[in-house]
């Protein structure tokens, strides 16, 4: 072990150089690795984010909307039955809108998504600063850290939401109660109101009076029991007409764009650990070529094969190392200096996940490099033999 560190240091300090400029290459290519996961983590949260903080259960859906929020509606009549069903705690409408809120100083806008919760039940998220929704008629409204963090708001602020009713557009002023953690539904950030209100504000093909109590897309259902989730499932199904029951996790992978933004991601990452691979098997197969006399002689005087594989296996670690030391860092500012519209999400996990990949694709793309050198034949690597 310590003939094979001191080989692998010397190798390392008299080539400094050629190791540091790959340690770089290295660097680079982790930094696209560590960015991939970084984008995936905020693309597939943007979608997932609410839904799958939501404090219920269960999301009822329309049975022939196929999980798709847009499409499903589910009446009062109907929520009124499913809080009727055993081991129901209770339930909260959950309205969906895209809308617009007007910047004060530039005239710009800022495109939200527009949740229509009932105040109290399951639904509406809970705030970090301020406080909830309090009446159900009230042109109120719960803002993400996102649309406080853009826009400046806080609680007791108000702002304008700009929608297009019959054709044209409506503005309404609504005042902020509280801000919530990061809230985002689709890939945009999130306000939430009493369902009456979104049901007077959302976009209309048509002008129509707003209703006391509106049908809603999804209901979110919190059990007696959160363990009796399945059985809880079936027995609703089976007391209520016309509905569909999903966990949150089926619920937000059934989101428009989900599979297929995990799907690209995936691919991209897998060819990004590839390409670290061969790049790293490529450096280290270069590196034992030049080096098969000094392994040659280093053979022939006594010395084992396993501590010619432990002083590659060495230098390809520290050369990872090092690569991963200078890209984190890195990493970490480039993400810092996008704005929060870009939806990048440094988390601990998902980067321990990347590096782990290129650890070990680049130990097995070393592998060639040490297979070789354990088949040097000393007589030959010096010149003595046939």
């Amino acid at each position: 072990m310590i003939t094979a560190v001191h080989l692998a240091l010397r190798e390392i300090l008299r080539n400094w150089t050629r190791y540091l400029l790959f340690s770089l290459v290295v660097a680079l290519i982790s930094v696209l690795v560590l960015f991939i996961a970084a984008l995936g983590r905020g693309l597939l949260g943007g979608i997932s984010e609410y839904i799958e903080g939501l404090d219920a259960d269960l999301l009822v859906y329309q049975d022939t909307a196929r999980l798709v929020t847009s499409s499903s509606r589910v009446e009062c009549e109907t929520r009124g039955a499913i809080r009727n069903v055993e081991g129901v705690q209770d339930v909260g409408g959950l309205a969906f809108a895209s809308v617009s809120i007007v910047r004060s100083e530039t005239a710009e806008l800022l495109d939200v998504s527009l949740i229509g919760v009932e105040p109290g039940k399951p639904g509406e998220p809970p705030v970090v600063a301020g406080q909830g929704l309090r009446r159900k008629q009230a042109r109120e409204a719960i803002i993400d850290g996102n649309v406080a963090q853009l826009l400046g708001l806080k609680s007791g602020d108000q702002f304008t939401v700009s929608t297009v009713q019959g054709g044209s557009e409506e503005l309404y002023t609504l005042r902020v109660l509280g801000v919530s953690e990061s809230q985002r539904f689709n890939l945009s950030p999130s306000v939430f109101v009493p369902i009456s209100t979104w049901d007077e504000i959302r976009p209309k093909a048509l002008l129509t009076a707003p209703q006391m109590d509106p049908a809603c897309n999804v209901v979110a259902v919190r059990l007696d029991d959160p363990a009796q989730v399945e059985s809880a499932r079936r027995l609703l199904e089976g007391r209520v007409e016309d509905v569909e029951a999903v966990d949150r996790t089926t619920a937000y992978e059934s989101q428009p764009g989900y599979s297929s933004i995990r799907s690209s991601l995936a691919i991209q990452r897998t060819f990004a650990l590839l390409i670290s691979g061969l790049v790293i098997g490529g450096f280290f197969q270069i590196q034992t070529l030049q080096k098969v006399p000094q392994i040659g002689m280093l053979k022939a005087i006594g010395t084992p094969n396993y501590v010619v594989a432990l002083a590659t296996l060495i230098e390809i670690l520290f050369t990872i190392v090092a690569g991963v030391a200078i890209a984190t860092p890195l990493m970490i500012g480039i993400s810092s200096s996008f704005p929060p519209s870009v939806p990048i999400v440094f988390e601990l996990r998902t980067a321990a996940m990347a590096v782990g990949s290129i650890f070990v694709m680049g130990f097995l793309g070393g592998l060639l490099s040490i297979r070789y050198s354990l088949r040097v034949e000393p007589l030959i690597a010096l010149g003595l033999g046939a």
